[in-house]
């Protein structure tokens, strides 16, 4: 059976997936899945087993199981739950938060659907600043129980969140001491008299280089003051320059540190540092080109 993303979306409130480990004093240590009858027993589907950090591709049902060997299994949460109460035989690895959001509020829908609306709309009116209208979307979630407190504080990414505030003052102590104005001085000495196309082209570049190193919040915090002073130095609008910014942060694809989600994807995918300079060079150069020819457009100088 094929399982595709689509099956996920509609089954999600039903059907999840975990990372199992045998453990040294299991019964099943030599035996095959099929030796097992490990889905008829469970009732779960193991689709993957990694051994050593290498991927067993083929003819899984029949692999003799050995202690440390990692499976992901999928199946109704019920069953995974039920599966981790067998203890002696395996242990339960990354149960996510999910396990116990089986049922979550759906009769809320309606209301968490009015919230983003309502979010959105406060934003693009520029009634209130943006921040106001994202907080208050977050209390209106709260008050129509489309969330609880605990759900709240575990959605929020810390790491990221003080990253920000780390750099924010990093940025700050740039613009202090000149050092902004060191980085825009040797852009303009380089391309300034090309014009503020190749002015893009230049920061687009400088951002995907430090994004190589750290993460593509930290890069937008940092570029930003500059991109701004650049625009200043060649009295044009900041708008382009700050929008290329924006992108070229976001377009983090060619390390496993440029984004969050980079990370997130890195070991249970198995990938290389190499994949993600095969695959995120050609995205991060089609990006590239077309922010520098579409944003001009957009946002004129």
């Amino acid at each position: 059976m094929i399982l595709r993303g689509e099956y996920f979306s509609e089954q999600a409130r039903e059907v999840g997936m975990a990372e199992v480990s045998l453990i040294p004093q299991s019964e099943y240590i030599g035996k095959t899945l099929r030796q097992m009858a490990f889905r008829t027993r469970y009732s779960l589907n193991v689709i993957g087993i990694r051994r050593n950090d290498k991927l067993i591709e083929t003819n899984q049902i029949d692999e003799e199981l050995k202690v440390g060997d990692m499976m992901l299994v999928i199946g109704d949460w019920s069953q995974i739950r039920q599966l981790q109460s067998n203890n002696r035989d395996f242990l339960v690895l990354n149960l996510p938060a999910e396990v116990d959001e089986v049922a979550p509020a759906i009769s809320q829908a309606p209301h968490a659907v009015l919230c983003l609306v309502l979010m959105i709309f406060l934003m693009v009116s520029g009634i209130v600043p943006n921040v106001i209208a994202a907080l208050l979307a977050c209390l209106l979630m709260g008050k129509f129980r489309c969330i609880d407190m605990e759900s709240a504080y575990k959605s929020i990414h810390w790491p990221s969140l003080i990253l920000i505030v780390g750099m924010l003052p990093f940025a700050q102590a740039l613009q202090k001491t000149g050092g902004i104005d060191l980085v825009v001085q040797g852009l303009m000495d380089a391309v300034g008299d090309m014009g503020p196309r190749v002015m893009l082209l230049s920061l687009f570049i400088l951002c995907a280089t430090i994004g190589l190193f750290i993460s593509n919040t930290a890069t937008a915090v940092l570029m930003a003051p500059i991109a701004v002073a650049a625009a200043n130095e060649m009295q044009v609008s900041a708008l382009p320059f700050a929008m290329v910014v924006a992108i070229a942060a976001s377009a983090a694809f060619m390390t496993p540190v440029s984004s969050p989600v980079n990370t997130m994807v890195l070991g249970p995918g198995g990938y290389k540092f190499s994949d993600f300079i095969r695959i995120g060079v050609p995205f991060t150069l089609l990006v590239m080109v077309v922010s520098v020819l579409v944003i001009p457009v957009l946002f004129p100088f």
